[in-house]
């Protein structure tokens, strides 16, 4: 499994990363052999956030971790704050209070990295920063990022921070292309024209910010998967012939497109299957030629001025 730098702050990870979302639907027994296998497979990075489950799937991995107490070296732990129900929170009291509970849950006195989970309206720079500082001169984290914040949401947010966010997670397939259509449609009146996301990309690459591809299999917002699917014909052809030419699963070709773009993305992995995730895992041992990543771009109904 290749390694990234993440944000290249010196924290290396797995380019694959474990999405622990549905992990709860797992046994404790299954979900404590899943994560010994996924290291195995070379995943080092383990995706999280406070509500996923409920709470449940943070809980359910820090029995993991105690019931082996080695495992938690050799991970790179991430865990994201900021939802609650029916509003966004990013005051200081309620991230505090936040880590602590994710920290409880998982038996674990660090996280490697918290993001805020989706933008706040009501954010303070100021606010945000004294609870940074606290998390940091603490120790309970390391790093800082965000997840689905456009450019100047992270510009005014990292205004008043001493760290610099080092990753923002973002929605990325071959189905879910925003971020680089209006890019290759600009000068156009093509509908992929329209700047949804503020340039946010090219912004991250910019500023040495590791996009997080959240969702690789999904079309929409979680309106389905579109491997296998019968909506997409055409996409699921050409991923079958690249497929077949590189040698993985058409899975494996979605991601290794994912992971082709040069802003050295990391994908997040949200299956809870062992055989799936050992064949997503083949995507890190594939580099896409330039002209096979442009004709699945175009097979999944995308055009080219």
């Amino acid at each position: 499994m290749k390694q990234i730098d993440i944000g290249k702050s010196g924290l290396m990870a797995s380019e694959i990363s474990l999405g622990c979302m549905r992990i709860s639907s797992l046994e404790q027994g299954e979900l404590d052999k899943y994560v010994h296998s996924a290291l195995e497979l070379g995943v080092t990075h383990f995706d999280h956030a406070d509500i996923y489950g409920g709470s449940a799937c943070e809980t359910m991995f820090g029995k993991v971790l105690a019931n082996d107490k080695s495992l938690r070296e050799k991970m790179i732990l991430q865990s994201k704050c900021g939802i609650r129900k029916g509003a966004y929170d990013f005051s200081k009291e309620y991230i505090l209070e936040s880590v602590d509970g994710i920290l409880s849950r998982l038996g674990v006195d660090y996280i490697d990295t918290l993001l805020l989970h989706r933008p706040d309206a009501l954010m303070q720079p100021s606010e945000i920063a004294e609870a940074f500082d606290k998390l940091e001169a603490s120790g309970k984290v390391k790093s800082f990022g965000v997840s689905n914040f456009n450019p100047m949401q992270i510009e005014l947010l990292q205004s008043g921070l001493k760290q610099r966010l080092i990753a923002n997670q973002m929605q990325f397939s071959v189905m879910h292309t925003g971020m680089i259509d209006f890019g290759i449609c600009t000068n156009t009146t093509y509908p992929g024209s329209v700047n949804h996301d503020g340039s946010i990309l090219d912004y991250c690459q910019l500023k040495n910010i590791t996009m997080q591809a959240w969702s690789p299999f999904q079309f929409g917002f979680f309106e389905g998967v579109f491997i296998d699917n019968d909506k997409f014909p055409e996409l699921n052809a050409t991923l079958q012939k690249m497929g077949e030419k590189y040698g993985v699963s058409k899975s494996a070709i979605a991601v290794a497109w994912i992971l082709r773009h040069p802003a050295k993305m990391q994908t997040i992995a949200g299956t809870t299957n062992i055989k799936r995730l050992t064949d997503i895992c083949t995507a890190s041992n594939i580099n896409l030629d330039r002209m096979d990543w442009y004709e699945i771009y175009l097979s999944a109904g995308n055009k080219l001025p």
